[in-house]
């Protein structure tokens, strides 16, 4: 083994995990030590080493772990297990990559943070928006449009087969509205750079298949300091309408931006659905003295946009990045904490039928 590349071990081989491991695959300085993933899904984790030439192979991640000796962990796993893990593979003074949301807790996602900060190691969360150019340019425009700003956007999955199997698997300890929420509250907190202020959500349990206290469709509406203002919603299952199913769309005093996505073409339920893009339209609301818009709508083609598995290449570069060349994540880190603040007093707001206060 090359002593300059970083050894990875690879937790989880559902999709998330396959597509990491795909990325660490192509990038030079990453080598695979190690896949690690529950016993009932060996078979997927046998397929994914032999695709990649992987030897090392683990039902327990602490075995693997402490055998392997990574450099980076990375963690593809179910999100109740992420905090346990990101601390293990820090007290075993390795770098991290960490599918999102960070951890359950707001309390857990600050250690983490804490302890990195001690350890001197990276943690990168998998905010996949962020890597994405269009994504990147929706947000640089939304500074032009002027304040307060109103953002909508959703992400909704008529899901079904096996993809609802996943989500019922995601449902046993994650709700919709908390682990996509996630990525878009994000974005809001880039557009505003304002600090969030209050939150209230509302929610609906639509399958007896889901446990009772569990819920498969919410929306969270959040207020920001600035008096900017921002709904999210989503919803998993086979009842789920594909209907706008994917709204994007910001707008303030001077003007609003868009995506414009063709819905017929794709299932929300595609794994590309909640990435890819077509035009951004960018909407000026100035009016001339003939009472007409004094400037013509612009739509921004998207060119050779990234697919699903490119922006997980970009995610581990940045990861690479920040290891060798020591790049402070803590505005990084501090986002993550503040975005998963908020989605999580969405799931408080549902559950206990009330306004929270950040």
């Amino acid at each position: 083994m090359n002593d300059s590349k970083l050894k990875v071990l690879v937790v989880g081989c559902g999709n998330m995990g396959y597509s990491h491991a795909l990325a660490y695959h192509k990038i030079e300085d990453f080598e695979i030590c190690g896949l690690v993933s529950r016993p009932q899904d060996s078979k997927r984790r046998g397929e994914v080493a032999k695709e990649f030439g992987v030897v090392n192979e683990f039902d327990d991640y602490y075995i693997a772990l402490k055998e392997t000796k990574p450099d980076v962990v990375s963690i593809n796993t179910y999100p109740d297990s992420h905090a346990e893990y990101a601390m293990a593979a820090l007290d075993a003074d390795c770098h991290v990559f960490v599918e999102k949301p960070l951890a359950s807790t707001v309390e857990d996602a600050i250690a983490i943070v804490q302890k990195a900060a001690l350890a001197k190691r990276k943690v990168v969360v998998g905010y996949i928006l962020r890597h994405h150019p269009t994504w990147k340019k929706f947000v640089e425009l939304s500074h032009t449009l002027g304040k307060p700003l109103v953002i909508r956007m959703n992400l909704n999955q008529q899901s079904f087969g096996k993809n609802w199997e996943t989500h019922k698997g995601l449902m046993s300890s994650i709700s919709p509205i908390v682990d996509c929420g996630v990525h878009y509250v994000d974005m809001m907190c880039l557009m505003t750079r304002s600090r969030p202020i209050r939150v209230q959500a509302i929610g609906a349990r639509l399958s007896d298949e889901l446990k009772p206290d569990m819920y498969n469709y919410g929306q969270l509406q959040v207020v920001f300091e600035d008096d900017s203002v921002g709904w999210y919603e989503a919803g998993w299952g086979p009842m789920v309408s594909e209907t706008a199913h994917f709204i994007k769309d910001v707008f303030g005093p001077d003007g609003a931006v868009s995506f414009v996505k063709d819905a017929s073409k794709e299932s929300s339920d595609a794994v590309d659905s909640h990435v890819q893009t077509e035009k951004l339209l960018v909407h000026h609301s100035q009016i001339g003295a003939d009472g007409k818009f004094a400037r013509a709508d612009e739509l921004i083609d998207v060119v050779d946009e990234p697919d699903h598995y490119d922006l997980c290449r970009f995610e581990q570069e940045y990861l690479l990045r920040a290891i060798r060349e020591d790049i402070d994540l803590s505005q990084h880190l501090e986002d993550v904490v503040n975005s998963l603040r908020i989605v999580l007093a969405a799931d408080e707001s549902i559950r206990k039928k009330k306004t929270i206060d950040l």
